[in-house]
């Protein structure tokens, strides 16, 4: 199902609204997939009268209850922005003509929406970024981008779950695990949720990092519904 092509707040709460309202209706068999403009479910169990599907979710929209809302959270997420980790970084800042401060002040002081995870388990793509950091791709796509590299591409920002090919603007690196596939949510943040950086030291970095890998790390949290 898709909304109008926008990358917009409104829609995407639309969107999660009637994601809600589809996982307490429909059964396990069923998996919706919630990103920027669509709603995807995936059926893989039963057969489908495509009709009868189609008519069930015009009826449910119609139900729509704007006034319930799915608990979602403001993140604040460690990075280190050290050139040993920030390897496009000093690039960045000279196509934008600002200092690297000026470049991890501006990337650590937005608030940024998830408006969707895919192309790696647990990759979040956050809109929100301001006008005055918007940067293209890299022409040339690296072989290779380590885990927890954060980088910058277009209108987003995001951070690589695993090691990954990948063609964004890396300016620094989150130690904290983004997917495991053992636990009960492998991927703690949902879209909706919004994400804030906080700038650390290498010394904080490699704490968080062990402290990641043991699973001893909890991340900041702050409810959005009050």
């Amino acid at each position: 199902m898709e909304w109008p092509a926008a990358v917009n707040e409104k829609i995407l709460e639309d969107i999660l609204q009637f994601n809600r309202l589809l996982q307490m209706e429909f059964d396990a068999s069923w998996e919706v997939v919630p990103a920027y403009n669509s709603l995807t479910l995936i059926n893989n169990v039963d057969s489908i009268e495509f009709q009868k599907v189609e008519n069930t979710l015009a009826r449910l929209y119609a139900e729509l209850d704007y006034g319930a809302k799915a608990d979602r959270f403001l993140w604040t997420l460690p990075v280190c922005y050290d050139l040993e980790f920030g390897i496009d970084a000093e690039d960045v800042a000279a196509k934008l003509n600002i200092s690297l401060n000026e470049l991890v002040e501006r990337h650590s002081s937005y608030e940024y929406t998830v408006f969707g995870i895919g192309f790696l388990p647990g990759f979040m793509y956050l809109g929100g970024l301001p006008k005055n950091l918007e940067i293209n791709r890299k022409a040339t796509p690296r072989l290779k981008v380590g885990k927890g590299a954060v980088g910058l591409a277009g209108k987003q920002t995001g951070i690589y779950p695993q090691d990954s090919p990948g063609g964004w603007n890396i300016i620094g690196n989150c130690p904290i695990p983004m997917f495991n596939v053992k636990a009960k949510k492998p991927c703690f943040v949902s879209v909706g949720d919004k994400i804030k950086f906080k700038p650390i030291s290498k010394a904080e970095h490699q704490l968080y990092k062990i402290e990641g890998e043991v699973g001893i790390y909890e991340p900041e949290k702050i409810p959005l519904n009050g």
